[in-house]
């Protein structure tokens, strides 16, 4: 079993920056670590993921905007934030797979136009 609790978000303005983590705990071995999102009315979403090392991956829409790193001696995921835009409002929930995947309870983004 994995328990996921997610920190960092917040309201930011557009342009802004925010750094979310994401601190695992249990029984561990976690292949992939990342980050969804959903906004209000809308389905939930891809936004980044990370294999142990420098395997990462991002949605078309935070590329170049949105870093993700991982400290695998914490069990930790950060997600980096920058020029932060109010189409990036929304719930965002870390994740983590082992043989099963997990999440955590989401922290809400809101940026402000």
């Amino acid at each position: 079993q994995v328990q996921l609790v997610e920190s960092g978000g917040g309201l930011v303005q557009a342009g802004g920056s925010l750094r979310l983590s994401c601190a695992a705990s249990g029984n561990i071995s976690i292949n992939f670590m990342g980050w969804h999102r959903q906004a209000p009315g809308k389905q939930r979403e891809f936004v980044a993921n990370i294999l142990s090392g420098s395997n990462t991956n991002y949605a078309d829409s935070v590329k170049g905007r949105v870093t993700i790193s991982r400290d695998n001696a914490k069990n930790t995921v950060y997600l980096q934030m920058n020029s932060l835009k109010p189409e990036d409002t929304a719930v965002y929930y870390c994740f983590a797979t082992t043989t099963k995947l997990y999440w955590g309870q989401g922290t809400q983004v809101t940026v402000s136009s």
